[in-house]
């Protein structure tokens, strides 16, 4: 069996980066988003989560029926972060999708479930927004569309979106309908704010988008939009929102595009002209893999692996050109497009492109990530339909758990390949690491994370060198569970099956101790975490 020995410090020049979301970061209690542009590039230290300046609304929503929970209760921990529902040309049914930060993906809180299905957005009441809806999300068409089928929201239906994100502890954003056109091809905002107004008196605190993935309109509609167009859109939504007291601080995202090809860039580059300064963050979205033509080997390959960072490149290239440090946020990611694929972007093998992307995306300084979706679309979702969490899932729980806001430099050694001209070297053995989670009470503060994708098909050695060395590591090895290897969508963690204990516990995540020294041995394609204890790195010591 082919084996390698590599060799791991940390770096003296720690690299702390702030990522914000709905909860701070690391896991605290709700807050405001944060504000203010971060230094650019993501890489300069930061003392640790940021509140907003902005106003809450002055006078409270009325406390939502929440199930599970008396009066003045606390909220049942579902999924911390935000959440964003499509209300305009998203999918046939609604449904939400979670809005958290890299190092906060979507999973339960400690002891929480995964909770409850969301009722199907469907019906007319109070006349609110109709709403037309496609087939499907992000997906790149090789033939024409279905025909788009005219839908609404209604009044009762919001209600129990809101009441769910409410009761969640979590932040809802709301995208409105860019479909509906002026014959000068305006957005026509008469629709918007009805369901404004409507939301404004039963005073919900919600933030705003306009559109979903404006640059495929001429497929959805016979009629494209470009950037400047959309620019002015969202001024004019800017200028809707600072009309409505409830809303005149809210905060607005967008324009939400596809990925970054050369038209989608110049689309980004003529909206960010005319509303890079209206938007609070800059949003595009990414799929891995046409979902129609997926195998289980396309989510080994590095190159794939590799594409999100040539994106963000692209994307933060524009963005500092017309507005240096605005945020931006990943706010569409899936590991198919055209919904995924059963038995493989609901199996463990997906687990290598979400952990590889969480971890991109910390490093690169992107704030947030929107991972399609929890539930009830599709098979990119965390959940199965009977609310058994998916390999996903647990990936992400343990994610959350572990994970703290403050990405690290680390220096790797003994790579066997070596550069040659010409030839990039597209890791299969790709480690980051962070702080340790601040809030996980089994670990002092000073101890680090390190988490481990090996996609060779032999195992691997890891020494770790310098300040971790001589000190004891706790192993979280994810492995699939059952005869379906790869295709499982059950995992086991250090050998042991992961399962609801009832509908509403997680099991106890137990971590195996290695001795002080002790050389880690990853096994082929797998993915894994290691707490190191007690290294008191400097950095990790003070938020």
């Amino acid at each position: 069996m082919a084996r390698s020995r590599v060799a791991l410090s940390a770096s003296a020049s720690w690299t702390p980066l702030h990522l914000s979301g709905g909860r701070r970061q690391d896991g605290g209690e709700p807050g405001p988003p944060a504000s203010g542009p971060p230094p650019a590039g993501g890489a300069a230290p930061r003392s640790g989560p940021r509140r907003s300046a902005r106003a809450e609304p002055r006078s409270a929503a009325p406390a939502p029926h929440c199930p599970g929970r008396g009066s003045g209760g606390s909220p049942s921990p579902v999924v911390p972060g935000r959440w964003r529902y499509w209300g305009s040309e998203g999918p046939a049914r609604g449904f939400l999708s979670p809005l958290s930060s890299p190092q906060l993906p979507a999973a339960g809180d400690p002891g929480a479930g995964p909770g409850p299905r969301l009722p199907a957005l469907r019906g007319q009441e109070d006349g609110l927004s109709a709403v037309p809806q496609r087939e499907e999300p992000g997906q790149e068409p090789r033939r024409a569309r279905p025909r788009l089928l005219p839908q609404e929201l209604r009044g009762r239906s919001l209600d129990k979106l809101y009441n769910f994100a409410d009761c969640s502890g979590l932040h809802l954003i709301f995208a409105l309908n860019a479909l509906r056109r002026n014959p000068n091809n305006s957005w026509n905002s008469s629709n918007a704010l009805s369901l404004l107004k409507y939301s404004a008196s039963k005073k919900y605190n919600i933030s705003w988008e306009l559109g979903n993935e404006p640059n495929n309109y001429r497929t959805l509609i016979g009629r494209s939009v470009n950037g400047s167009q959309l620019g002015k859109d969202y001024t004019q939504l800017r200028s809707l929102l600072q009309l409505i007291r409830t809303y005149s601080r809210a905060h607005l995202y967008g324009p939400n595009i596809g990925r970054p090809r050369k038209n989608v860039v110049a689309f980004l580059e003529g909206f960010m002209k005319v509303a890079g300064g209206t938007v609070d963050a800059v949003t595009w979205q990414h799929y891995y893999i046409d979902g129609r033509v997926a195998k289980v080997t396309d989510f080994l390959k590095t190159r794939l692996l590799d594409t999100l960072s040539d994106q963000i490149r692209k994307i933060q290239k524009v963005v500092n050109t017309y507005t240096p440090g605005k945020k931006i946020w990943l706010e569409g990611v899936g590991m198919t497009s055209a919904g995924g694929m059963n038995n493989l972007s609901d199996s463990y093998a997906a687990g290598f492109l979400w952990l590889n992307t969480l971890g991109l995306l910390a490093s690169q300084g992107i704030d947030v990530v929107v991972r399609h979706s929890f539930l009830d679309h599709g098979h990119n979702h965390l959940v199965d339909q009977n609310f058994n969490p998916l390999p996903d899932y647990w990936l992400s729980l343990l994610y959350k758990r572990l994970i703290g806001p403050k990405v690290l430099a680390i220096h790797v050694a003994g790579l066997q390949r070596k550069p040659r001209p010409g030839r990039v070297i597209r890791d299969k053995l790709r480690i980051y690491a962070h702080c340790t989670s601040y809030h996980n009470h089994n670990y002092v503060r000073g101890s680090i994370t390190l988490y481990i994708i090996n996609l060779h098909r032999s195992r691997k050695k890891i020494k770790l060198a310098g300040t971790l060395r001589d000190k004891i590591v706790h192993q979280y090895l994810l492995q699939p569970y059952g005869k379906d290897g790869l295709h499982s969508k059950s995992v086991q963690l250090n050998g042991q099956p992961l399962a609801m204990v009832d509908d509403g516990t997680l099991p106890e995540l137990k971590p195996r101790p290695l001795r002080a020294g002790r050389t880690l041995v990853i096994p082929p394609l797998t993915m894994s975490f290691y707490v190191v204890k007690n290294v008191n790195a400097l950095a990790c010591r003070y938020r």
